[in-house]
């Protein structure tokens, strides 16, 4: 992993320096939507309202052996734990800003919840803890669950609020939800668009203990389903009026 210089920010976490508040590059206004790519697993390039955040890169190993690195400009990382199928920033080109712990953040106004849940059902003790994230970009309530495994707590449910989107492991195996888990997950968070995540393709070499997406598709019936490719757009206008849809996106 590269050696980064971490600060303590607004006494709860960790960020390696400190955000940009615009990039003329990307620049529009904090109601003006969000591009979202999908680079594999867990891992998503959001872009909007002048940042660009990158969540969970990973590296090609087992379940993620078929895709590439997500070598992609970002301007702030985070991740949901150290594994390297979720936390592997030594991929990342540049010298980007890093959240790596649970917490409050607020960089030049940008404000990030990191919320700390167990990454297996036996408490953390076998993978320890994970980190789902919390922000607002482009105007959307935007939450990445990473690999969570245990159910959400009221307080955990307080923090996380409701989605306008949320990105939900389905996948199973040892350190994130199956089907069952992540449907009962969204009970609790009422989404208004799911992305799923965190599930078996293609890309899976050797060994790799996740499902695949029809698993988490068959307990979802009678919610409406997208199928789009591996980037979208979204702003307020594309939410649904009432219950959740599930957006799925595709590896390119």
């Amino acid at each position: 992993m590269k050696r980064r210089q971490f600060i303590q920010v607004a006494g709860a976490g960790f960020v390696a320096g400190a955000l940009p508040s615009v990039l003329p590059e990307v620049a529009r206004s904090q109601s003006g939507g969000v591009a979202i790519q999908y680079l594999g697993h867990m891992c998503f390039l959001f872009t909007g309202g002048g940042r660009r955040i990158l969540v969970n890169p990973f590296r090609s190993a087992g379940c993620t052996a078929g895709y590439r690195a997500p070598k992609v400009a970002a301007d702030l990382v985070m991740i949901s734990s150290q594994l390297l199928d979720e936390g592997a920033v030594d991929v990342v080109p540049g010298n980007p800003k890093l959240l790596v712990e649970a917490g409050s953040y607020d960089i030049n106004g940008f404000k990030v919840q990191g919320i700390g849940t167990d990454h297996d059902r036996v408490g953390g003790k076998r993978f320890g803890r994970n980190v789902a994230w919390r922000w607002t970009q482009g105007g959307l309530n935007l939450v990445h669950l990473g690999g969570t495994a245990a159910p959400i707590s009221l307080e955990q449910k307080i923090l996380i609020g409701r989605p306008d989107v949320v990105f939900l492991p389905v996948g199973g195996g040892a350190k994130a939800y199956n089907p069952q888990e992540a449907k009962q997950a969204l009970d609790v968070l009422n989404a208004k668009i799911v992305v799923p995540m965190y599930y078996r393709t293609s890309a899976a070499k050797g060994e790799c203990d996740i499902g695949g997406l029809d698993a988490f598709l068959s307990v979802m019936t009678g919610n409406p389903v997208r199928k789009g490719g591996s980037s979208m757009s979204l702003g307020k206008g594309d939410l649904p009026g009432s219950g959740s849809v599930i957006q799925v996106m595709t590896y390119a």
